[in-house]
């Protein structure tokens, strides 16, 4: 089992997220979540053990992730969802451990 963390510092709103997710003996990720945004409080209690299959690879619309990020997130470029599928493809071996950087200047 691989274990990864992320920590998403989002930009204006700061409300920063730690994400913390295991691949279990089914091979399903499963997240321990801290933010202090209520939205994306909202979508980690709504996420159950994920497969990284139906996740990984697929369009946009069709990620768990994202499904649940559109019924809790109100702000479109929020940054959290795809670090959500990051820790996904990490916890699961489908990705490696490397950085993402977002720079506005």
């Amino acid at each position: 089992m691989t274990e990864c963390n992320i920590e998403v510092q989002p930009g204006v709103c700061k409300l920063r997220t730690k994400i913390k997710a295991v691949t279990n003996d089914e091979w399903k990720v499963v997240f321990e979540v801290e933010s202090d945004c209520p939205s994306v409080r909202k979508m980690a209690s709504s996420l159950g053990p994920i497969d990284p299959m139906q996740n990984v690879g697929v369009k946009l619309s069709e990620s768990d992730i994202y499904r649940k990020a559109d019924e809790s997130i109100a702000h479109t470029a929020c940054p959290v969802p795809c670090a959500f599928l990051k820790a996904i493809e990490v916890a699961s071996d489908m990705g490696l451990k490397r950085d993402v950087t977002i720079e506005i200047k």
